[in-house]
């Protein structure tokens, strides 16, 4: 990254911070992944309960790695033996003390658009890490990049059958196996502080 990205990233960034806050996020910026996975980090307390979704970018931070390694107990879909037992370890995340994500975009005036259920309600707490490259300017923007940029990129990782992953577009498409049936758009925080938003002056995730 380039002095003139940085400084541009840092500018919007802080604008951000204050839009999120008068929307009652607890709204973090850090200029890069490692400054961002010890924020992340320090927000988690040891004894609570911690799961996670399919964040590639708490991934990236290496967050997911070092909560199971950190003494913190766990509930992770990824011990599942069968599809069933994922569904069910899936479900028991959602009364997790903190549910770790990412999302897939927020707008400039400060609201979320993603795919996880766990943002409306379920854990206690939820630590959202998003790099500056899903920042855009509206809400409706946002919904927009979940369903045509991150959808169609996430649909590659998966075993389903959808428009979007033979084509890479999304098509507003009737599948069963779509994966963006529910798209959240997080327009308060409520309770006021249960969101943390983490924001990080790199590109990370889809």
């Amino acid at each position: 990254m380039d002095k003139a990205e940085r400084i541009r990233n840092e500018k919007l960034g802080a604008g951000l911070i204050k839009s999120l806050s008068l929307r009652h996020f607890d709204a973090y910026y850090c200029a890069s992944s490692s400054e961002a996975a010890e924020k992340i980090l320090s927000l988690i307390p040891k004894t609570d309960v911690v799961s996670w979704g399919g964040s590639m970018t708490m991934e990236a931070l290496g967050v997911i790695d070092r909560v199971k390694k950190g003494g913190w107990r766990v509930i992770d879909r990824s011990t599942a033996q069968s599809q069933e037992e994922k569904i069910e370890i899936m479900r028991r995340a959602l009364l997790c003390d903190t549910y770790l994500t990412g999302a897939n975009a927020i707008s400039e005036d400060g609201e979320i658009g993603n795919r996880v259920a766990a943002m409306t309600f379920g854990p206690k707490s939820v630590i959202v890490a998003c790099g500056m490259n899903k920042v855009v300017k509206t809400a409706e923007d946002a919904i927009s990049r979940a369903r045509n940029t991150a959808a169609p990129v996430n649909a590659q990782r998966f075993d389903i059958r959808t428009p979007c992953k033979t084509t890479g577009s999304c098509v507003d498409c009737k599948s069963t196996d779509s994966i963006c049936s529910y798209i959240v758009r997080t327009r308060l925080c409520k309770p006021a502080g249960r969101i943390k938003v983490v924001l990080i002056g790199e590109a990370l995730g889809f």
